[in-house]
């Protein structure tokens, strides 16, 4: 087999490579590129899991960055076991083909528990004095001491939050080419997420991300030329593009000012009650999983969101059907924002009583996806010595809240998880291969059979 990288260019679309990403122009240009059609949702978990399975959400189940287990009837997000994926995996289908075939995933997601040879991915520690200390889970263990020996703790903080910046893509970067010394893999997948930041934060602004535009240029210079002197074929892929939004739509205040959404005070803050919900939302960047208790409320609640101004689409089971979503996971309605909005999980109607969680990052507690929390609270007086007051409490060992992410919506400049986009916009895959005699526009699940081509 032919040893393949492929990079993960989480953002990446055909109108961000230009005059701030030299590199990638020039190595695109020569090479071939493809549009990906976008799938619903087109978010992080979603694509991936298409990418390496070939299947659509349908059938392989990842509905989402998260969704409501309905066994337990509770939101979990951003969840890792690779168990959670109900398809065969790429390199699942390699190894059977040939015995001598390893894969390293170096960062995409569902990666514990998985069937990969060399596995790393965040995993930070939580002791029981409430502290959350930067760590990584890996598969062999000992690449987690190894890597961290040589390049210092992984950077968590600059993964996501507000701090988020290019030094956790080049850690991800280093750390894939070591791992590809020491054990030289067949297939290596690598998730280099920076492009993701900025681009919520501004939108579509090249005054203000062409910084970023460079960044993620140097590193994929980096990694390309070390892999292509490696004699390896080079993919890029991207799981998504991000447009333009000004509107963030409150689907859960709207079901709770309809009487469907039910909270619980817990110490003077409102908590999301799914069990004595008739309906909520699970908010997913530009889409939304409703779930409904009761299916006669169904109708009622289709109508709701149908008039919903920032509502584009809302999908029953037809519709859900036809977008490769009709999966026991996806909520009873699907719906999907119009092209300028995307949808918070806000479920108060005062900020006062905002659960504590609310103003932290905190991925796992909240019932749905929160992009503010790539903000620091410009409304806070003396944000910089606030932040280091709290950062001594934690090197003191003293439990801390970093209670520092705002709770304005409308901060949020792009998103993602839409169809219906300009193909500047879709993802991309992008391959010296000179072979490749596909359309210019491709199906996500394309991209598998794209990647066993490259291998085989």
């Amino acid at each position: 087999m032919k040893k393949t990288v492929v990079l993960n260019v989480v953002a990446l679309s055909e109108k961000l490579i230009g005059e701030h990403t030299p590199f990638l122009k020039k190595w695109s240009d020569k090479g071939k590129q493809l549009n990906i059609k976008p799938i619903l949702p087109a978010v992080t978990c979603s694509s991936q899991a298409t990418y390496f399975t070939g299947k659509y959400p349908a059938e392989h189940g990842i509905v989402g960055n998260g969704w409501c287990f309905r066994d337990e009837y509770e939101i979990k997000f951003w969840r890792q076991s690779n168990k959670l994926v109900q398809a065969p995996k790429i390199w699942e289908e390699l190894k059977k083909q040939d015995p001598d075939f390893t894969c390293a995933n170096m960062f995409w997601w569902f990666n514990m528990n998985s069937t990969v040879d060399y596995a790393v991915t965040p995993r930070p520690l939580y002791p029981a004095n409430g502290l959350k200390i930067p760590d990584i889970h890996s598969q062999p263990m000992d690449l987690r001491h190894r890597l961290q020996d040589e390049l210092g703790q992984f950077p968590l903080f600059s993964f996501w939050g507000p701090n988020a910046n290019i030094e956790s893509t080049r850690w991800i970067a280093n750390a894939s080419m070591m791992v590809d010394k020491w054990h030289d893999p067949t297939l290596t997948l690598i998730y280099l997420p920076h492009l993701d930041y900025n681009l919520q934060r501004e939108g579509i602004n090249f005054s203000k991300i062409g910084k970023d535009l460079q960044e993620i240029d140097s590193v994929c210079e980096d990694l390309i030329t070390y892999y292509e002197n490696q004699g390896a074929e080079v993919i890029i892929v991207s799981e998504y593009g991000i447009t333009d939004v000004n509107n963030p739509v409150h689907i859960n205040r709207l079901l709770r000012s309809s009487g469907y959404l039910t909270v619980k005070d817990e110490l003077g803050h409102e908590t999301l009650d799914t069990w004595a919900s008739r309906a909520f939302a699970v908010a997913d960047h530009q889409l939304a999983h409703v779930y409904v208790r009761n299916p006669e409320d169904i109708p009622a609640i289709f109508e709701l969101l149908n008039n919903t101004p920032g509502i584009d689409l809302v999908l029953g089971e037809e519709g859900k059907k036809e977008h490769h979503l009709n999966h026991s996971r996806a909520g009873d309605l699907v719906v999907m924002a119009d092209q300028n909005s995307w949808f918070t999980y806000y479920f108060w109607l005062d900020d006062k009583k905002a659960p504590d969680y609310a103003r932290t990052v905190d991925i796992h507690r909240k019932p749905g996806y929160d992009p503010v929390e790539v903000f620091a609270d410009p409304s806070i007086r003396f944000l910089k010595g606030k932040i280091a007051f709290k950062l001594l409490q934690k090197k003191l060992g003293f439990r801390y809240l970093m209670d520092v992410i705002p709770l304005n919506a409308h901060l949020v400049k792009g998103s993602h998880g839409r169809v219906n986009l300009e193909k500047e916009n879709w993802p991309m895959f992008i391959s010296q291969n000179q072979k490749m005699t596909m359309d210019p526009t491709i199906e996500a699940t394309d991209v598998y059979n794209l990647i066993l081509k490259h291998l085989l």
